[in-house]
């Protein structure tokens, strides 16, 4: 309709123009007149045929820029294209690397939307001017507000707690309740934990700095330290298996890992799993630490009405499913359920604290790791 009511305008623009001038067409200056209006007449209905075909045609695909890379986003992708029409096209890899190719890219970024894997990600993108507010009632009514941008720059879609976790035969449970405790004398030689580096312990420290402020958060960060069974190396799965084999009482890891090793098809994972426990800190208290899976539309995104259709069905129930099982995360909408697998490691209250505030105060953690000693 667009493109008919465009193009008329530009014929009438044209014949208006020719008539006007009818009275000089036959001089030699008004000859060349009318060859110009003839011209700028074209020009004009070319340009609204351009312009209404990109119109037409803008919404139909959506450049996604992802650091999630699961078999079940296979699905997730086919059905939302399926579901509306809009072809989805990828751009996979590390978030970081990702964060730096689109400010790299500038304004000329083909980024519809960036997807990542926590929350400290999503603050540095947002940070670097990179999203676009976001007004959705859906997204609004499903996504609950801690899990979600104050201003809607970005939301969360899937959780997973940062639990603690213990070996059987050297821990009893009922000795640990929180995260303050890892700081305790009595655990000195026996804690694994990854880099302070890490993004997830940039969070963690950022959430217990929320709760307790700076200088409490260092001298918690120092007994951790003074507690090392070694020096932080390896990721998450690797402080699992060292707390299995021994080599450290307690570590800090999360949930998803455990079920990852609990549900593996190798007999060794699963016995890797049998051998710890899991503890879900501060539960008389603030409660456990989530982190999200999250996602936001780009500012120069060039397809916006697309990216938001996307974030919008990212959050219908289907897709939560999808979402959450491809990496044994808890759906964020209260209606879905998590795999029997996720359930099986036991109901707890988070912290529901905004996790904005976990890339707020990320500087902050990092300095705080850093004087702490935390390598």
């Amino acid at each position: 309709m667009n493109l008919i009511t465009n193009e008329n305008k530009s014929h009438l623009h044209l014949k208006a123009a020719i008539h006007r001038d009818r009275a000089v067409a036959m001089t030699p200056k008004g000859k060349k007149m009318k060859k110009f209006l003839l011209g700028l007449g074209f020009l004009m209905l070319a340009g609204a045929v351009v312009g209404d075909a990109r119109t037409a045609v803008a919404e139909d695909k959506l450049n996604l820029y992802s650091s999630r890379h699961y078999q079940t986003d296979e699905a997730l992708y086919e059905d939302f294209t399926r579901a509306t029409g809009i072809k989805i096209n990828r751009i996979e890899g590390k978030g970081d690397a990702l964060l730096e190719r689109m400010k790299a890219e500038g304004q000329n970024s083909p980024a519809d939307v960036f997807l990542t894997v926590d929350a400290g990600q999503l603050w540095r993108a947002d940070q670097a001017g990179l999203f676009q507010a976001v007004e959705s009632e859906v997204l609004e009514e499903r996504i609950p507000e801690n899990l979600r941008h104050p201003d809607g720059h970005w939301f969360g879609y899937s959780t997973r707690a940062r639990v603690i976790v213990y070996n059987k035969e050297m821990v009893k449970p009922e000795e640990i309740a929180t995260y303050e405790e890892l700081a305790d004398p009595k655990w000195k030689g026996k804690i694994c934990i990854r880099s302070s580096s890490n993004i997830y312990n940039l969070s963690l420290l950022g959430s217990i700095i929320a709760a307790h402020g700076e200088k409490d958060a260092e001298e918690w960060a120092k007994g951790v330290v003074a507690n090392f069974a070694r020096d932080p190396q390896g990721g998450d799965t690797d402080q699992i298996r060292a707390v299995a084999a021994g080599e450290c009482a307690l570590a800090v890891a999360n949930t998803y890992y455990t079920v990852r090793l609990l549900t593996s098809d190798k007999e060794a994972d699963r016995a890797v799993a049998e051998k710890i426990g899991l503890i879900f800190p501060n539960q008389d208290g603030r409660g456990t630490h989530v982190n999200i899976s999250g996602a936001g539309v780009l500012k120069n995104a060039p397809h916006p009405d697309a990216a938001i259709k996307f974030l919008e069905y990212l959050a219908s129930n289907s897709a939560q499913r999808y979402f959450a099982d491809g990496n044994n995360e808890y759906p964020v909408v209260e209606t879905v359920e998590a795999s029997s697998a996720v359930e099986s490691l036991g109901e707890f209250e988070i912290d529901t604290v905004n996790v904005s505030v976990y890339g707020e105060n990320q500087p902050t953690a990092q300095k705080v790791f850093d004087r702490a000693g935390w390598k």
